[in-house]
């Protein structure tokens, strides 16, 4: 398995190997995978000729320091996981100097709404942060497809609104949630709870089903109201937002309109781990 630190060097590889001719697949990842990731892997594998990992934990979209701080970094686990899926991927895995190289900080973006509504209002510059390492990693690989998951729903639609702003030719591909056998969303989070939240955390999807099941016959606020108070009630676990919206906009809605999309938001708290989730409605 090779592994590249330097844009340069990977650069230099794909040059070798005339990329222009064959499909290329990237997964950009911060590192710590699960099986969520390995889906992405794996899904990339199968549609192009040569598949690349990145592993890069991205100082500039942490709003929270301690958070930056106890993000696992695992990149001899992670290689090993990648090894046994295929010997053929490639891991981009540079130091935030190289993808820093003057000073640690983001480019402004304007992403036309679609990042000041829930992660947004809760983590001030966070997109910014995103978008300045996935537009760099895209134009270092110039990959054919790029593959993120739809736990991230918001970050989805924003990377597809990004390489519509910066004229990037790749296709942005996103992938279904994988989950844990009580339905929680895999996330690298979810090894920083103990086994007992772990459980707990499954209430999560438990509600979101039940948005999903109340979304035909109630209007949004009111099941708002109703997933609000089942939260209050819960002893381990603290609402931050919920927030039904349309997927293509994310703006909030009041109303239902046939000809629309919609989808449920929210991010809990655990004992201090932060766990965001999502569902269709229709």
């Amino acid at each position: 398995m090779l592994v590249f630190q330097t844009k340069n060097e990977l650069k230099s590889f794909l040059t070798t190997i005339n990329s222009n001719a064959i499909k290329v697949g990237m997964v950009p990842t911060m590192g710590a995978l699960h099986q969520g990731h390995a889906s992405l892997v794996e899904r990339s594998l199968s549609e192009n000729a040569l598949t690349i990992v990145s592993i890069f934990v991205n100082p500039t979209q942490f709003n929270n320091q301690d958070d930056l701080l106890k993000y696992p970094k695992t990149l001899e686990k992670d290689s090993s996981l990648l090894n046994s899926i295929s010997k053929d991927i490639i891991i981009f895995a540079p130091s935030v100097s190289e993808m820093y190289t003057e000073q640690v900080a983001s480019k402004k973006y304007d992403f036309q709404g679609l990042d000041m509504v829930m992660e947004g209002a809760f983590r001030e510059g966070h997109f910014d942060g995103v978008g300045t390492i996935v537009e760099s990693l895209l134009l270092t690989v110039a990959p054919d497809k790029a593959y993120f998951g739809e736990k991230d729903f918001q970050q989805l639609q924003i990377i597809k609104k990004l390489v519509a702003l910066q004229n990037i030719p790749v296709e942005i591909i996103g992938c279904p949630i994988l989950r844990e056998p009580n339905g929680l969303a895999m996330s690298s989070r979810n090894e920083r709870l103990s086994k007992q939240l772990r459980k707990e955390a499954g209430f999560i999807y438990e509600t979101l089903k039940k948005i999903s099941a109340k979304f035909p016959d109630h209007s949004p606020l009111s099941i708002i109201e109703w997933a609000t108070e089942q939260f209050q009630l819960h002893p381990y676990l603290r609402l931050e937002y919920l927030q039904i919206a349309e997927e293509d906009t994310l703006k909030p809605i009041e109303n239902k309109k046939k000809d629309k999309k919609y989808r449920a938001f929210i991010a809990v708290f655990a004992d201090g781990v932060r766990l965001i989730d999502n569902i269709g409605l229709n």
